[in-house]
């Protein structure tokens, strides 16, 4: 059956007789015609069903989102990092300049303003002038919110039909574009999603990274810079390639003048000027805080995850735009990390001059460290992949090759020739730090240098676990006034040899004996002797109680031992007990975020900062004033083991401090508070094996201390902080002081006598005490101070 009319049929049949090639032709184009109009509809019909991608409504572009980097922020305002996928922050359109739009529509498409968001004559212009006549300069036919509509849905393959099917959804989705934004709006959005050159996105992104300024401050020739960079990020990046970015600039800037954006004599005055950068280049390795940056992504990471956004779904810190505010105060980071490099530099240098000589095993621990580590190196677990032999894998080790390495000097990458087995000598060779200040009147952590270089060692040495020495005798002492010793009471100095405890014989660190000493005293000097007997009083377990009030989580054996600092605990938890003492018995709730708000700027109601009530109470004010006081002893007293710290502090602040050193020098630290802040430090190597032969360098006095002075000395001395020089400790009250003032005078130095003036401390009756005076035959087993 013909569907045909059968007027037209005979018409066709008539011309069919006369003229058959031109009857078939006509009807070829009427079937081609139908053939096109049916593929066209279904094509249509699948194009805005979804299934050559997904064309979103006019009502899901109003709310446009994309990945955004989130921001760390400091208390006093500056921006200490960012964690991404895609490093891109958002300006918004008054933030774009005048200057950056005209660069971007002389460049990328002249007639923006004039269409709505396809430009047919462009199209035609490509047709004709770049596909007939190939002049590469005539421009592409896709407009900015064409390219905004590729950059927000990207293209997917569909074989041969790629390029003419994302087109085609381009151009429907870039018209709705233009239903719900203005034009400054779809520029302010283009500039937002566009990729500059490795991970950074956006033009706030790129003015930061290529001239360190906000989108905002950008100049004709440096807008001209980045615009042309759009073309090939690579080809025209000013650093690989400066010439050729250079000339891109200036063909940017010669279309503006033709599009009357510049006249001919700006023009001519800024293709003149040279190529201006101030290029910064802000990775996770680099920058201020970075050990703290990765344990707060760590945390809030975990944090985030028991949360979840108004709609149901996940935070995600690499991708929301979170905005994360921080208690820490970039000044005093900065301060802080200048000492520990400083003071570092010294340490380090002094360990290679008193260890031994580049090859003494001494140097790097051991041996068997030093076979170790090697076996677990990349450069080993690659040649074994490939099956080299033990011999080949020897061999290579010990061959010099090139490699960058950490110069210890500078803190800076140096280029060198050494071998595999070498460079692993050197690092184990190098000695670590850790510090941290905190406002323990808020808990609110002020500054965190958790090593010397993140980019060559990760690990956070504030988290790290070692035997802390005796810093943590102002635990004990702080559990013998709780457990209601009188500070008065006095213990003899002497050398005990228990029995029950299979000999142990701990000693004092000067080998010194003889005397009675009350708290004041042997905390000053660190008498190992009465720490012990003052434990065995009052039981490990009253001691133990008192550091889990103190905030002290990790696990602490319950042993005699522990009053010497036999006990591996972070710096971390230190300064929380010591900023309990410092804020009078209430153990501060040690934090570091203050809020977190979302990219629309809501602050997530679970993340808020803990409140001075919450502060739970380790011991009482007067117990706590006590300790202070004993510990202003530890630093006041010619005779206390911090003595020192007066020669390095230069301003009239008092302070309250104690030493500590491990055995065998394995670890040094120094814990302190003023009226403001409580500081404290570690030092020793990666590897307990690696370690100062000598107590008069690796004591805490002479590691941790120097880097604690040193970054007091920097906020003191700053006029930033100079209002704190007035701050002093809280007076006692009358009854405390009474309760001190052992010997009815209230003197400065009443704390050892050659005479009993108090009671004789009595052996526990479980022990068996032996008097040793055979100084050769004692232990050498926790020798702290």
């Amino acid at each position: 059956m013909n569907p045909l009319p059968v007027k037209w049929q005979q018409k066709y049949h008539a011309l069919a007789s006369q003229r058959p090639l031109l009857a078939k032709f006509i009807l070829g184009g009427i079937l081609t015609a139908c053939l096109f109009f049916i593929l066209s509809a279904i094509f249509i019909t699948l194009l805005f069903n979804g299934r050559f991608g997904p064309i979103p409504s006019t009502a899901s572009l109003k709310n446009i989102d994309h990945n955004l980097a989130s921001e760390v922020y400091s208390a006093d305002g500056v921006l200490l990092g960012r964690y991404y996928i895609e490093n891109r922050l958002p300006a918004s359109k008054e933030e774009i300049p005048e200057c950056l739009k005209q660069a971007l529509v002389a460049a990328e498409d002249t007639r923006f303003y004039k269409h709505s968001g396809i430009d047919y004559r462009a199209l035609g212009r490509v047709f004709f002038k770049s596909i007939l006549m190939q002049e590469d300069e005539s421009g592409g036919g896709s407009t900015i919110t064409q390219q905004l509509a590729k950059n927000l849905f990207p293209r997917r393959k569909f074989w041969l039909l790629s390029l003419p099917i994302n087109k085609s959804r381009e151009m429907v989705i870039a018209t709705r574009l233009e239903k719900v934004y203005t034009k400054e709006e779809i520029i302010a959005l283009y500039l937002n999603t566009i990729p500059f050159s490795g991970n950074v996105f956006g033009i706030k992104t790129a003015a930061s990274r290529f001239f360190n300024i906000e989108p905002s401050k950008l100049k004709t020739e440096e807008a001209a810079l980045l615009v042309g960079m759009l073309k090939a990020t690579t080809a025209y990046h000013p650093i690989k390639n400066p010439d050729r970015s250079i000339d891109r600039r200036n063909t940017v800037m010669a279309r503006m003048e033709r599009n009357g954006f510049l006249t001919q004599k700006e023009l001519d005055s800024l293709k003149a000027l040279p190529l201006k950068l101030d290029y910064k280049v802000r990775t996770h390795n680099e920058g201020i805080a970075t050990h703290f940056r990765e344990h707060l992504r760590l945390q809030l990471e975990e944090e985030l995850k028991k949360l979840t956004k108004p709609d149901g779904s996940a935070y995600n810190i690499y991708t929301d735009g979170l905005k994360i505010y921080t208690t820490i105060d970039s000044r005093m980071q900065e301060m802080a990390e200048k000492a520990t490099e400083e003071v570092m530099r010294k340490i380090q240098a002094n360990y290679f001059k008193h260890t031994g000589k580049d090859k003494d095993a001494r140097l790097y621990g051991n041996d068997n460290l030093l076979n170790q580590q090697v076996k677990l190196s990349d450069r080993v677990r690659i040649m074994q992949g490939r099956k080299a032999s033990k011999k080949e894998i020897a061999d290579a080790l010990k061959k010099p090759v090139k490699m960058t390495l950490l110069n210890w000097k500078t803190g800076q990458d140096t280029d060198t020739m050494l071998s595999p087995v070498d460079s692993v000598k050197y690092y184990l060779s190098l000695l670590n730090t850790g510090f941290l200040a905190v406002d323990f009147k808020t808990g609110g952590v002020k500054a965190w240098v958790g090593g010397l270089n993140f980019k060559y060692n990760k690990f956070d040495h504030i988290k790290s676990r070692r035997q802390v020495g005796s810093t943590f005798k102002p635990v004990l002492y702080s559990a013998a006034l709780e457990a209601g010793i009188n500070p008065c009471k006095n213990w003899h100095n002497k050398h005990i040899t228990y029995e029950e405890f299979d000999g142990w014989a701990p000693k004092n660190v000067d080998d010194k004996y003889g005397g009675y000493y009350n708290m004041e005293g042997a905390l000053k000097k660190s008498v190992n002797t009465i720490a012990v007997q003052v434990i065995l009083e009052i039981k490990t377990d009253s001691v133990i109680n008192m550091a889990r009030r103190m905030g002290i989580g990790s696990p602490i054996p319950k042993e005699a031992g522990i009053a010497l600092g036999g006990v591996d605990l972070t710096l971390y938890e230190m300064i929380s007990a010591f900023s309990t003492i410092a804020n009078r018995g209430k153990r501060p709730v040690m934090h570091y975020v203050t809020k977190v708000e979302t990219r629309d700027g809501n602050q997530i109601k679970e993340i808020v900062a803990p409140k001075p009530k919450s502060f739970v109470t380790a011991m009482s004010e007067m117990h706590a004033d006590m300790m202070r006081h004993f510990l202003t002893k530890v630093v006041e007293s010619d005779r206390g083991t911090a003595h020192r710290f007066q020669e390095q502090f230069k301003h009239k602040v008092p302070v309250a401090a104690k030493t500590g050193t491990s055995n065998d020098n394995r670890d040094g630290w120094f814990l302190g508070f003023t009226p403001d802040l409580c500081v404290g430090a570690w030092v020793g190597g990666e590897h307990q094996a690696v370690r100062f032969l000598e107590t008069r360098l690796g004591q805490g006095s002479s590691t941790a201390m120097p880097i604690c002075s040193n970054f007091l000395n920097r906020v003191y001395g700053s006029k930033d902080f100079e209002k704190m020089l007035e701050n002093k400790f809280t007076e006692m009250d009358s009854i405390t002081l009474d309760k001190l003032d052992c010997y009815g005078l209230r003197r400065k130095d009443s704390d050892s006598l050659d005479v009993v003036t108090d009671s004789i401390v009595t052996q526990p009756a479980t022990a068996t005490p032996v008097v040793n005076d055979n100084k050769e035959d004692q232990s050498q087993e926790n020798q702290n101070n």
